[in-house]
């Protein structure tokens, strides 16, 4: 019988090994996590516990721009409403985490949305 891959906890362990990438107040961590359907992306003081800032598709001031737009679209907008944010509270640069998830498609536009909107990482 032919066993079917579980490519969530496949991300998991990748994301288990990526487990030294830590934030600080001045250089907080950009953690995304993806859905079926919704992005999210937050900054992450690891040294406090605390999130600093949040931004998904689910937000109704987000849900405005995206409306009508694709899912690589939106989550390229959510990474540029996450780099407004975190410049308006003086945050220059981040630490890109992953979450384990492969570096395309919807994780790498909220990337590029983020650089585009001002972050260094």
């Amino acid at each position: 019988m032919i066993k079917k891959e579980n490519k969530n906890l496949a991300r998991k362990q990748r994301a288990k090994r990526q487990s030294d990438i830590i934030g600080t107040a001045s250089c907080p961590r950009l953690c995304v996590y993806r859905s079926l359907i919704h992005i999210y992306a937050q900054l992450i003081d690891d040294a406090k516990g605390k999130t600093l800032i949040a931004v998904n598709t689910n937000m109704p001031s987000i849900k405005a721009l995206i409306k009508g737009k694709t899912k690589s679209e939106a989550a390229n907008i959510v990474g540029e409403e996450l780099a407004k944010a975190a410049l308006a509270k003086k945050i220059k640069t981040v630490v890109f985490d992953r979450n384990g998830y492969v570096y395309t498609g919807r994780i790498a536009e909220v990337a590029e949305g983020a650089r585009k909107g001002g972050l260094k990482f």
